[in-house]
């Protein structure tokens, strides 16, 4: 039986019960959403990184002409990079066929510790039934919530039930065997579809709405990011289905 497993924190799963499985990392505000929306914008790639002065040595070393600086410390741009965190920095004109070097407080962390699985996917609400269908196939599925400050994080929960509902929705529910944290994240999430539907509003503003209350969505109203959230609470807005490859510590789309 096909095993389909959620973590709410990487603290949650040693790294080494992680090999040979299909990872899904989530970090929905804003790290896998951002990175989702860079590669829809034509980036080359995007290189996770885990510290400042890792990337501005690459940056570097590579060449400053080829490559962009994104990321964040405390929600905010970092001194001397391009961009921030926020999905609509990404546009074409400034990431289209340039290798973004991407360094954030939670997220690359999170792909970190996915460094022994088989596949390594970038998941998020905005491409959830495409990140579900690129694991439809495959006979383990960890979904890792990457949190806030080493803190659960319920947009990640969310994010985690959205692609845990797609997988059985679209598949044979009976066919994969839950852990309880995909089995909570799932009923979080529908939930949640049943509030829009009662109310009448669209999931996406629904989803919005629900962010606010989230401790990763508090953080982004205090620094002034309010935009970001309508922005990550898309469901499906993209096509995109993010991988990283081990070898190069490229993200690029499958």
């Amino acid at each position: 039986m096909p095993r389909l497993f959620a973590h709410n924190l990487p603290s949650d799963v040693p790294a080494s019960e992680l090999a040979g499985s299909t990872v899904i990392v989530i970090d929905m505000l804003r790290a896998s959403s951002t990175i989702c929306h860079a590669l829809a914008a034509g980036a080359k790639c995007v290189v996770p990184l885990l510290e400042v002065e890792e990337t501005l040595q690459l940056a570097e070393q590579l060449g400053r002409q080829y490559v962009v600086l994104g990321g964040e410390r405390g929600g905010k741009i970092i001194d001397e990079f391009d961009l921030g965190n926020s999905p609509s920095e990404y546009k074409p004109e400034r990431v289209a066929g340039k290798m973004v070097l991407f360094t954030t407080t939670n997220g690359t962390r999170a792909l970190a510790h996915a460094r022994e699985a088989a596949h390594v996917l970038v998941g998020a609400v905005v491409n959830c039934t495409s990140i579900a269908n690129a694991a439809r196939e495959a006979e383990r599925v960890d979904i890792l919530c990457a949190g806030t400050d080493g803190e659960v994080t319920g947009e990640d929960i969310l994010a985690a039930g959205a692609i845990v509902d797609s997988l059985l929705r679209d598949s044979n529910a009976q066919a994969w065997q839950l852990n309880e944290p995909a089995k909570t994240a799932l009923h979080e999430w529908q939930q949640l579809v049943a509030q829009a539907t009662a109310s009448g509003r669209p999931l996406s503003e629904e989803l919005t709405a629900a962010l606010r209350d989230t401790a990763g969505g508090k953080n982004l109203l205090e620094i002034g990011h309010a935009a970001d959230l309508v922005i990550c609470a898309q469901l499906d807005s993209l096509s995109v289905v993010p991988e990283l490859n081990r070898t190069t510590r490229q993200i690029t789309l499958r």
